[in-house]
């Protein structure tokens, strides 16, 4: 049976860019499932699944719906225990959540500062007044003057990755000698910032870069069939 995955795309529907559906794009190659896929904007978010959800990612499996990309990870971990495991048992299942909450504290603060005008000139004419509105109104500022804060934090950004280039110093993958949820959820918070901005947030030498580079060739190169911004 083909898993549906609803994940979050601009006016280019062949761009997903959302971190979130990212780890769930990656959790279900990862499990070597067959999938079929539901671009949505936005604005069609809560339409999805008679109103399931107000974020996406969400899959539909048969008769199941799940939201949210963590909890798409731990059922199919439950749902198809045969297939290579996410989380290596109940240890990775803790250590991802901690990834989790020091990737969206850490990196995505960054990655919205580096991206959000970029962002927004992904989105239809509809969604673009939406996304520029939802976000102004969040950070109490125009987008560009968001974005113009990006080189003043660049090296502090830099910096911050120092716990994750020391690990890779050891071994290729959060997970270990093969990657696991872990990677996959770092994973989506750099393949967001690839597709959104050409903004060159690593160098090439970075330990980082070179694993974020690994993690694109996983299942197929399935990272790279998004291309990067231009």
């Amino acid at each position: 049976m083909t898993i549906l995955l609803y994940e979050l795309v601009g006016r280019d529907e062949s761009r997903p860019f959302s971190p979130h559906c990212w780890k769930a794009t990656m959790a279900l190659a990862h499990k070597g499932l067959d999938i079929s896929t539901a671009p949505t904007r936005f604005l069609e978010v809560p339409t999805i699944e008679d109103g399931a959800s107000k974020t996406v990612p969400v899959i539909r499996d048969g008769e199941k719906v799940v939201i949210d990309s963590f909890a798409i990870a731990l059922y199919l971990e439950e749902a198809y225990p045969d297939r290579p495991t996410l989380f290596g048992g109940d240890g990775g299942k803790a250590m991802a959540r901690f990834i989790e909450r020091w990737s969206q504290l850490t990196i995505h603060p960054y990655v919205t500062t580096a991206a959000l005008v970029d962002l927004h000139a992904m989105q239809d004419e509809e969604n673009a007044v939406y996304f520029r509105q939802s976000r102004e109104k969040r950070f109490g500022r125009q987008l560009e003057d968001v974005v113009a804060g990006r080189d003043a934090g660049l090296a502090a950004f830099r910096a911050s990755l120092e716990p994750l280039r020391s690990m890779l110093g050891y071994q290729p993958f959060i997970g270990g000698a093969s990657p696991l949820f872990a990677d996959y959820i770092v994973f989506g918070a750099l393949q967001w910032a690839r597709i959104a901005t050409s903004y060159q947030l690593l160098e090439d030498s970075d330990l980082v870069a070179q694993w974020f580079a690994r993690c694109l060739d996983l299942h197929g190169g399935l990272g790279r069939k998004v291309a990067a911004a231009a």
